[in-house]
């Protein structure tokens, strides 16, 4: 399968500094304004279930969406400024370190028999 990102298909934003208690519908709407929307998420903390304060949303026409973009930017939504970016491609090549090595020994921390 063909990836979005290759056919060129994505036109993503990404919305900065909600209010915690911005729900998915309330993004879809502010971005509906400016035309049709393909998807509106918001991203969720997995440990405390509550938004982390940004969110993306997936218009299918280009000039739609960088209309949104320029329209949103820093306008109030429920309550608070929000900054509002396209959104950049994952790079396929990244990788995301989160500590210990390459050989699986995890990383940092104390030496669990007591020894520092």
């Amino acid at each position: 399968m063909q990836s979005k990102v290759a056919r060129g298909l994505v036109r993503e934003a990404t919305s900065y500094m909600l209010d915690y208690s911005t729900q998915e519908d309330d993004l879809r709407g502010a971005f509906e304004a400016f035309g049709k929307v393909s998807s509106a998420k918001i991203i969720i903390d997995k440990a405390t279930g509550r938004s982390k304060g940004f969110g993306f949303v997936e218009m299918p026409e280009d000039g739609e969406a960088q209309t949104a973009i320029d329209k949103l930017n820093e306008t109030e939504l429920n309550g608070k400024v929000i900054v509002v970016k396209k959104a950049k491609p994952k790079d396929a090549t990244s990788t995301r370190s989160g500590g210990g090595s390459r050989y699986g020994r995890g990383g940092g921390g104390y030496n669990r028999e007591g020894n520092y």
